[in-house]
């Protein structure tokens, strides 16, 4: 079996049915359909000889155990394809029932790489900030504030009932918008706790809810010191851009340029395009940042085998000599164990500085080249 998560309107059930159009389809969002599956799961299951795509399978819980005992009995491979858009809720049931027989893919938003060479591809950073990467916002040509307003609400309402009774939607909804204040930054959850009125518990709960539900992202800090004093904790993004800037009342992608969190959002979409790279690969993403308490850090942290790839990253359309500061203090604490760094800004042009690759932000569509 396969296992394909991700956010609502990634794009799963798409993919799905067109890498496998000879599987029937059934959603089980449908009430009838789930109903069914709960009443009489060998007879739903039944349908199916051949196999299926299995569409938000995470409604019908009860029904995995059922899965089990039919794969284990056909003994075929590829037989279902199952989708969700929980993670914790997916993986919970695969992991207690399914371990061994399911081969468990994620599949976020649209990356550049995805949208290279076509007409609907962001032509400024700013556009792709705004816009964000949602596929429907591609394919539909939906304006990007109704979009991301109903998304939010059905969030709200259906996905985040299902992960954890939460009774107070508005201090979630406020909650969340002071999560996208924070995107890019260190995550303080008593701070963040004390703004929204909330306790440490309530605020760490409701992060594994964004994070089951590929809302925000944790990238956690690099454990190797070199013999500096670091911060220990994570840092916070979104994987979208353009539901951080809904959040943050951003009305179109003008405000961006003069807004105080530009650097916060490039950076959220410069780590997301990393991500997305690693999961569209088939893999998971092995990613740090690294901070010393004295403010040297390098954005993000990539282990190739025993070396270290640095990345900068830079909101501006134009590079100084100041641009590269925290590179060179890294390749010099760093030294032996790192490859060329990379710095990662919002102009274009392209240039190589002793161990520095600079690229702009469009390069990110080749991003693989890169990392080789």
């Amino acid at each position: 079996m396969v296992a394909l998560t991700g956010p609502r309107q990634a794009g799963k059930t798409t993919l799905a049915r067109s890498v496998f159009p000879q599987k029937p389809y059934t959603s089980l969002e449908d009430p009838d359909t789930r109903d069914f599956a709960l009443s009489d799961p060998r007879g739903f299951l039944n349908q199916f000889p051949a196999g299926a795509i299995l569409d938000e399978v995470q409604r019908t819980p009860e029904i995995f155990s059922y899965l089990q005992t039919l794969v284990d009995a056909k003994n075929r491979s590829g037989m279902f394809i199952l989708t969700g858009s929980q993670q914790f809720l997916m993986m919970e049931h695969l992991s207690q029932t399914l371990a061994g027989r399911v081969h468990i893919l994620n599949l976020l938003p649209l990356n550049l790489e995805e949208l290279r060479g076509k007409k609907s591809a962001p032509n400024s950073p700013e556009g792709w900030l705004f816009k964000g990467m949602y596929p429907r916002l591609y394919d539909k040509k939906i304006p990007p504030l109704d979009w991301y307003s109903a998304y939010i609400q059905t969030y709200l309402e259906r996905d985040v009932r299902l992960i954890k009774n939460i009774g107070d939607l508005g201090t979630f909804h406020r909650f969340l918008k002071m999560c996208a204040a924070r995107t890019g930054q260190l995550l303080n959850l008593s701070s963040l706790a004390q703004d929204c009125g909330i306790t440490h518990n309530t605020a760490k709960a409701w992060i594994n809810v964004l994070e089951a539900g590929f809302i925000v992202y944790l990238l956690q800090p690099y454990h190797r010191n070199f013999n500096k004093r670091l911060v220990k904790m994570p840092k916070l993004y979104f994987y979208d851009t353009g539901l951080v800037c809904s959040l943050l009342g951003i009305e179109n992608e003008k405000q961006i340029r003069t807004h105080p969190l530009r650097g916060n959002l490039f950076e959220t979409a410069v780590i997301a395009e990393f991500v997305k790279q690693r999961y569209n690969a088939g893999l998971s993403p092995n990613f740090y940042f690294w901070r010393d308490k004295t403010g040297n850090e390098a954005d993000l942290v990539l282990e190739r085998g025993p070396l270290l790839f640095a990345v900068e990253i830079k909101s501006g359309q134009t590079i100084t000599e100041d641009s590269f500061k925290n590179l060179r203090y890294w390749n010099k604490v760093a030294s032996g164990k790192t490859k060329k760094c990379l710095l990662i800004y919002a102009g274009s042009a392209e240039q190589e500085r002793e161990k520095v690759r600079v690229i702009g932000w469009r390069k990110l569509a080749a991003l693989s080249a890169y990392l080789r």
